[in-house]
Order: C-alpha cells, then sequence, then structure tokens
C-alpha cells in the first residue's frame, strides 16, 4: 500500500466488510448523482488480485450491490476451495517436459522431418 492510497483511504473510504484473509474493502463516502461509487480493497499484506474470493469480486466489479456475509457466501459441492494465483513462483504448474520441470525429460511422441 502507498501512502497516497492509504490517505485516500482515510479520507473518502467507508469500511464495508473484510474476508477470511484479512484483506478490507471500501467504497467512497461521496454520493454524487448519476455516478456509482468507488470501491476498492486494502489487502492484508502482498498486493495480488488472485487474493480476492469470489464473492468480493463480484461487489468490487459491481456485479452485485449485495455485500457479501461474514464467512462468504454457501458453497455448493461442486465449488472448489479459492487457490490464489502462483505464477511465478517455484510452486507454479509445469507440464512434463517444460524447460524448468525437476525430473528426466520424456522424449517427444514424435521424429523430426528429414527431407526425402
Amino acid at each position: 500500500m502507498t501512502i497516497g492510497t492509504w490517505l485516500f483511504t482515510k479520507m473518502r473510504g467507508a469500511l464495508v466488510g473484510t474476508d477470511a484473509e484479512g484483506n478490507r474493502y471500501f467504497q467512497d463516502k461521496r454520493i454524487i448523482p448519476g455516478r456509482r461509487r468507488k470501491r476498492w480493497v486494502m489487502y492484508n499484506g502482498v498486493a495480488e488480485a488472485s487474493r480476492v474470493p469470489p464473492d468480493w469480486h463480484g461487489w468490487l466489479h459491481y456485479t452485485t450491490d449485495a455485500v457479501p456475509p461474514a464467512g462468504g457466501l454457501p458453497r455448493k459441492a461442486w465449488q472448489k476451495e479459492h487457490e490464489p494465483n502462483l505464477t511465478g513462483t517455484d510452486l507454479a504448474y509445469r507440464p512434463p517436459g517444460h524447460t524448468l520441470s525437476v525430473g528426466e525429460k520424456p522424449k517427444p511422441p514424435y521424429e523430426a522431418w528429414r527431407p526425402g
């Protein structure tokens, strides 16, 4: 968080709620006729957009005006738990044969073409 974001939040932000990770969600105190109120998140720790749960993502992007309840919305049996974006970390997915994957490199399932 920068000093500008902190100051803007202190002066113009109204706390709307928090999520399980401790991220805090705000909206502008001012109501300007004909315009939407600005919404933003203050991350608890590293500012990574993939840390915003789906419940709050919908609110941030004006998909819904209903603030998610404490503890989040009820989940269906088929829904997976939220996972952060691991791209660029050691835990990122690397398919077999990737130059950075660990272990023996598999042979490609084809042979190079050689002219007649």
